[in-house]
């Protein structure tokens, strides 16, 4: 009899392993069933213009050679739609071959290699990728690019940029601040200006409304109190908010930093210190500089106390909308 319990409750346990392990199955199974019709953005690249490593920075490129350090892309997302098989960029980095390859590997199904490109503004890494549509490499066709006015004429007045209009490599589709509008029947796009060094363009964010969950996306803005809006109410809006990140603290580079007045986490962080755990959440930092510690693949806000509750952006986070 005790041979015969024995055994039972082995078969017993066994059975279970396999039922559990059959569940698991089933549940990736119907996550991959269930991803082929979501609208979902994907985390492209992290880092702020320059690219990390940055240039003339022996040590970090000494990091990377060694394998302690890991590149990171410039700031951009990927907006996907698996169902209408579309997806869009946001931003054109000198990252851009990279990005593309990473959203055409994961989700090949798309018809076009990309949708259309929204840009924010006319500082490096945000659109020097549009050099990859032209001649020299892809020799596109008529892939919408998505500017406000200033930033429209700006690429249709100067060079190189001139030249991917008039060969028709880009295709201009002009945006008006504060007017939404519908990439398809699942997704909707809302840019809105935000203050920042505007030499050659105004700058913008925007609000990325799907099918059940929204986004903000502000890579650049100066002191969030130089906006005219609050970043407090206007996180508590959405679901998730992908929030300038460039500096941790002040001291943080060897020149003055009011020169280039980056909101640092610290005082975002400051900021929504007394909200609640749900809408500290939301914030997804994002756009580092090599300086910033949050770079950084061994960084983990687990170790920083002052970090807890708020989320940091790391490339290939997927956020379902």
């Amino acid at each position: 009899m005790r041979f015969f319990f024995k055994y039972f409750f082995i078969s017993v346990f066994i059975g279970l392993i396999i039922i559990g392990f059959l569940l698991n199955c089933d549940q990736n199974s119907n996550h991959q069933i269930r991803v082929k019709d979501e609208v979902f953005i994907r985390v492209l690249g992290i880092a702020q213009d320059g690219g990390f490593p940055h240039i003339n920075y022996n040590d970090e490129w000494n990091d990377l050679e060694n394998g302690s350090l890991k590149r990171e892309p410039v700031v951009s997302l990927g907006l996907v739609d698996m169902k209408s098989k579309q997806k869009w960029l946001f931003e054109a980095t000198p990252d851009m071959p990279q990005q593309l390859y990473m959203l055409n590997k994961e989700f090949p199904e798309s018809d076009e290699i990309v949708n259309g490109v929204f840009l924010t503004h006319a500082h490096i890494g945000h659109y020097t990728g549009l050099m990859h549509f032209g001649r020299e490499a892809m020799g596109a066709r008529n892939i919408p690019v998505y500017a406000m006015p200033r930033m429209s004429e700006f690429l249709q007045a100067n060079g190189p940029w001139s030249q991917l209009v008039d060969l028709g490599n880009i295709e201009i589709k002009s945006l008006v601040a504060d007017s939404s509008f519908a990439l398809n029947a699942r997704l909707e796009i809302t840019p809105f200006l935000v203050p920042h060094r505007d030499e050659f363009s105004e700058t913008v964010g925007y609000r990325i409304q799907g099918p059940s969950k929204s986004a903000l996306f502000i890579p650049d803005i100066n002191k969030w109190e130089l906006w005219d809006r609050s970043i407090v109410e206007e996180v508590k809006k959405v679901d998730y908010a992908f929030l300038d990140a460039t500096f941790f603290e002040n001291g943080e580079i060897n020149r003055p930093m009011s020169e280039v007045p980056h909101p640092f986490i610290v005082e975002t962080m400051e900021l929504f210190r007394d909200e609640s755990d749900e809408v500290q959440s939301k914030i997804i930092f994002i756009h580092f500089n090599h300086s910033n510690p949050a770079i950084r693949n061994d960084f983990n806000p687990a170790n920083h106390k002052s970090t807890q509750g708020f989320r940091f952006a790391r490339t290939g986070d997927i956020f379902p909308l």
